[in-house]
């Protein structure tokens, strides 16, 4: 039996190509407090150092907490802060050298989802990623699958400056 939605989108040629909101489930609720620290932690003003927000899944209620957030953090003490077994949306002000001298702070969304993690936890994870991808507004996204052996400076730099 075709869906009164079914209808609509087939009988709407530009919901075709982007289902409408109603049509988009949602498995993991972002509540507004993290939103507004999404929101303050983007648009802080940094002159040195990365910072970082560490982000969870409650899996019980099935919403978004903040872990914590940190100050002038190296890549390397990050990594060792992130647990080997669970995984976490890190949302990453970075302190990125450029060739010519410049320093600038682009805003990076590490997926760190080690592959030791429970698989209910990782399928969770992936379902909620584009969602929060979106509301943390974040274009360059970096993939740790390998726990801390993953996440190096000279990989993300490769992946910034490439």
């Amino acid at each position: 039996m075709i869906s009164y939605q079914s209808i609509l989108i087939l009988s709407l040629p530009h919901l075709q190509h982007t289902p409408p909101s109603w049509f988009v489930s949602q498995t993991v609720d972002i509540p507004q407090s993290i939103k507004d620290t999404l929101r303050k932690f983007r648009f802080a003003r940094r002159n040195e150092g990365s910072a970082a927000l560490v982000i969870k899944i409650n899996k019980r209620e099935l919403i978004l907490e903040e872990v914590e957030q940190f100050d002038n953090i190296s890549i390397e003490e990050l990594a060792e802060e992130l647990p080997e077994n669970s995984p976490r949306y890190v949302l990453l002000s970075y302190e990125l050298q450029h060739s010519d001298g410049r320093k600038s702070f682009p805003l990076v969304l590490i997926n760190w989802a080690p592959t030791t993690s429970e698989i209910s936890l990782l399928t969770l994870h992936a379902s909620a990623f584009i969602n929060f991808q979106t509301t943390a507004d974040v274009s360059k996204v970096i993939e740790v699958r390998e726990g801390p052996e993953g996440l190096t400076k000279e990989a993300i730099d490769a992946k910034l400056l490439s």
